[in-house]
């Protein structure tokens, strides 16, 4: 990005997470010293976005380690099975807790955990700036084969960007990548109801990279693409099974089968981290029911009758059916099937 903005910061033994609550009006950052602090800007959406919500976890797990240096390897298994809880659909944050856990089985003295565990954090936020790069390159070649070199109408949902991962983003990093190579015409950034994230965050970030785009709301995605101002889309995931089902916010699936009756590319783009091949369908995955307020209220206004209720789960599963492409660092899933899937995924 152009901007200086970074969502996590790691100084002095001490992290900072930007709240993301807040933005694009305000830019304040919170500052997270115990391994109850994290649980709570996980839960709370303070830091949101699957890879970075998966570092966030690490930090956590050091914090725990910091505060607790005689601590025994089975309650940094508690600490690690309450930390996973925050959030329990994106299946990053237990993947990046699961392999700090394999490391403190190797240490004889906790105290001796929390270097491993700021170093292991560090190097794997850098890490993924290449992973994502790569997969903004394997998308750049996808469409060429459909569209030549001509600049894009793209779309997306969510946000999946610097915001979302703390370096180049996934499904937005990969919109930058394109634009920096001249082949962005517009983006259509979906509101993302009712968090926002489209709206707030989203635009903040292809404002500051001076991309061309307009909001809209989810219910405009159907006028978009039959008046052929959608060329492709790009969504995140926040788990993928092993058939290719994909568990991303809520909005996605609905996305996904009005592209396929229009027929444009619906691309999902996420690192290995973001797979759960345990699983084979996304039946079986489990979705977060957050808050009825966050939809009946804005900033604990209420926009709805004091008596009125409401459902809202913040994810849903966009069926591997409607999925033209998995994009992960190596390489890209077509068609999506259990075989393709793991062939990808597990490549050496």
């Amino acid at each position: 990005m152009t901007t200086t903005l970074l969502p996590l910061t790691y100084d002095q033994e001490i992290l900072k997470l930007i709240d993301q609550r807040l933005l694009p009006t305000e830019e304040v950052y919170l500052t997270v010293r115990t391994i109850e602090d994290t649980y709570r800007a996980i839960q709370d959406m303070i830091v949101r976005g699957a890879p970075l919500i998966g570092f966030t976890g690490i930090w956590g797990m050091a914090l725990f380690v910091k505060h607790n240096p005689k601590a025994t390897f089975e309650q940094f298994e508690r600490a690690a099975a309450y930390l996973k809880s925050a959030r329990p659909t994106a299946v990053n944050l237990a993947f990046e807790i699961d392999r700090c856990v394999e490391m403190a089985k190797l240490e004889t003295h906790m105290s001796s955990l929390y270097p491993m565990l700021v170093a292991h954090a560090k190097s794997e936020m850098n890490n993924l700036y290449e992973k994502n790069l790569s997969m903004a390159k394997f998308a750049e070649i996808e469409l060429q084969k459909i569209y030549g070199d001509r600049p894009l109408n793209l779309m997306t949902i969510c946000n999946t960007g610097v915001l979302a991962c703390g370096v180049l983003g996934t499904a937005l990093g990969t919109i930058i990548h394109l634009n920096n190579k001249k082949k962005v015409k517009m983006v259509y950034a979906s509101e993302t109801r009712p968090y926002l994230q489209g709206s707030r965050l989203t635009s903040f970030e292809l404002l500051k990279e001076g991309i061309d785009h307009k909001i809209v709301v989810e219910g405009a995605a159907s006028y978009l693409m039959k008046n052929k101002l959608v060329d492709a889309i790009f969504a995140g995931a926040d788990r993928i099974v092993e058939n290719g089902d994909t568990a991303n916010k809520v909005g996605t699936s609905s996305l996904s089968i009005i592209a396929k009756h229009y027929g444009i590319p619906f691309y999902i783009v996420a690192p290995i981290s973001s797979f759960d091949l345990q699983l084979s369908t996304g039946d079986q995955i489990e979705i977060e029911l957050r808050d009825p307020n966050e939809i009946l209220q804005y900033k604990g206004v209420s926009i709805a009758h004091a008596e009125a209720n409401a459902l809202n789960p913040s994810f849903d599963v966009t069926d591997h059916s409607c999925i033209t492409g998995i994009i992960c660092e190596n390489g890209v899933i077509v068609p999506t099937s259990p075989k393709a899937v793991r062939a990808i995924v597990e490549k050496i």
